[in-house]
């Protein structure tokens, strides 16, 4: 049988994905999306375990490119939950006609680039094969679930579930002992609901979270109407003013150019709107040490104010590492729930987790007998769900060797040696540090006027050139080290998966890197080869038009 045939194939059907259909199939081009699910929506198909939903306020965490989409879709609460956002995305699929050209169940397992071709060959786990001039990898930062490595797992006899593949119908916990390993983002989210529903919740933490209060609300037909009437300008502040792509009160003083009654008045208004607002309460909080650590010991204060039981509140005080280095959580009651007498926190740093038994879970110190487990432990994120694929450019060359030693992009788009090959919120763009749709949509954009400039100049092939990947390289680890982030080992620097190598891997600065794009796509596409049938070899043309 032969290969299908496109000029795009573009593989998950998240946001990202979504959006890249519609854009891309828009220039007229042949664009196929292969999505492993069951249905389209990505991460917010698969995370739907008790408690899941957005950090981000859910008028911004929405598309921006269609201005009838803004105005007739209306959100129902400031922070949307996964269920709600998974209707939004079936909304956008069925209004604009995008599941005809979607491949359900189709998972990817290998990519190649045919040199002698120069084209691309994207091979599923049925046997099925695409030949595609461009691929584009929709794959997700939060995509790859992490399971941890623990001895005895596949001998419990209850049941186990991840977070990040809840069951569809959910998880029976009336009157059963449930245990909880992970106090992450998910975990954050999940354990006040399983708290409410176990009959007894054993929560297991390795290293405690900083969290903020979300302080969810209905929205009112105020907020969304002004919105509505505001979006264009809104949402142009948030993409070019920002360091985020979310609209947040950003300080433009220090916590050290006030004195300690008005810093904590400004943490306390805060840390009462709620959200990750409270990380911009002071312009300083994530590269000076001393501002960080009043930020940090104001929600050390409010835990031990919030957790009745001192001795469990210093357990649930995150004193090793800065706050805002690793993900800031936005919660629903998080710390009351360590007040409710159904729920045990146990500090694995203190007695140290064994093994998984038939009946529960052993540590250093005691078993506890549980009916369910579920494994709140994170994801590969970032680089993870791209390192599951066998993609292979330039000489058979393996991305994933090629990024042994930690990713190397070139604007977190593209990376050399593999040509027409581009990825959606890769490691050194702002992605997870940023407002992912926002940045999913600037990415995608990006890729769209570089194959309209590739056709008006008759070009076949473009990649990054190794020197303008390093100097990128260099300069994304340049802008992490004048920060904190990198005293953390957090998922940001791969720290939570054994043997990946320790590299920030975000972009810090979603407005500048903005500009950078921009700059870069506007003349001529410096630090990219771009191959042109009779030109000399390597040479780009001058760009004939500027990128919006």
């Amino acid at each position: 049988m032969e290969p299908e045939s496109v000029d795009v194939a573009v593989v998950g059907a998240g946001f990202a994905g979504l959006y890249a259909l519609h854009r891309l199939r828009g220039l007229g081009l042949r664009v196929q999306v292969m999505e492993a699910a069951g249905d389209i929506g990505g991460t917010w198909f698969h995370n739907r375990y008790p408690g899941a939903r957005c950090d981000i306020e859910s008028l911004q965490y929405s598309y921006s490119f269609d201005a009838e989409l803004e105005q007739e879709w209306n959100w129902s609460e400031r922070f949307a939950t996964q269920p709600e956002i998974l209707r939004y995305l079936h909304h956008v699929a069925d209004r604009f006609d995008l599941r005809r050209d979607i491949s359900l169940g189709t998972r990817v397992v290998a990519v190649a680039f045919d040199e002698a071709a120069g084209t691309w060959t994207v091979t599923t786990a049925s046997g099925r094969e695409m030949v595609a001039t461009y691929v584009v990898m929709a794959t997700g930062c939060l995509s790859a679930p992490q399971t941890p490595r623990i001895p005895g797992l596949e001998a419990f006899a209850g049941e186990v579930h991840h977070t990040a593949d809840w069951p569809r119908g959910g998880v029976d916990l009336a009157g059963r002992r449930v245990g909880v390993i992970g106090t992450g983002s998910s975990g954050i989210q999940a354990i006040p609901e399983l708290a409410e529903q176990a009959g007894e919740l054993v929560v297991f933490q390795r290293t405690p979270h900083f969290s903020v209060p979300a302080r969810n609300t209905p929205l009112t037909p105020e907020k969304t109407r002004y919105w509505k009437d505001h979006y264009q300008e809104l949402r142009s502040l948030a993409r070019e003013d920002t360091p985020t792509g979310v609209l947040y009160d950003f300080a433009t003083f220090s916590a050290q150019a006030v004195d300690d009654r008005a810093r904590d008045v400004e943490f306390e208004a805060r840390w009462d709107k709620g959200g990750a607002n409270f990380a911009y309460a002071f312009k300083d909080l994530t590269v000076d040490e001393v501002s960080n650590d009043y930020a940090a010991e104001f929600v050390r204060r409010k835990i031990r104010e919030i957790v009745k039981d001192s001795a469990v509140a210093e357990r649930l005080c995150p004193v090793d590492y800065p706050i805002f280095t690793k993900r800031i959580c936005v919660d629903s009651e998080y710390y009351d729930t360590y007040n409710r007498p159904n729920v045990l926190l146990v500090d694995l740093r203190q007695e140290p987790l064994e093994r998984v038994t038939e009946a529960g879970l052993r540590t250093s110190a005691q078993e506890y007998a549980l009916d369910v487990l579920v494994l709140a432990t994170g994801f590969d994120a970032i680089t993870g769900a791209l390192g599951r694929i066998d993609i292979r450019g330039v000489g058979g060359l393996r991305l994933k060797e090629k990024w042994a030693g930690g990713p190397r992009t070139y604007l977190g788009l593209m990376s050399a040696g593999f040509p027409n090959f581009f990825m959606i919120t890769g490691p050194g763009s702002p992605s997870v540090l940023s407002n992912v749709v926002v940045a999913i949509e600037q990415h995608v954009d990006w890729i769209a006027d570089c194959l309209l400039h590739l056709r008006s100049v008759g070009a076949q092939r473009l990649e990054p050139t190794v020197p303008a990947e390093d100097a990128w390289v260099a300069h994304v680890n340049a802008l992490a080290s004048a920060t904190l982030f990198v005293r953390a080992a957090s998922w940001y620097m791969g720290a939570n998966i054994p043997g990946k190598p320790r590299v920030f891997m975000p972009y810090i600065g979603a407005a500048d890197y903005r500009r950078r794009c921009r700059e870069i796509a506007g003349t001529g596409y410096p630090g990219f080869a771009i191959t042109v049938p009779g030109a000399p070899s390597g040479e780009a043309p001058p760009s004939p038009r500027q990128p919006a």
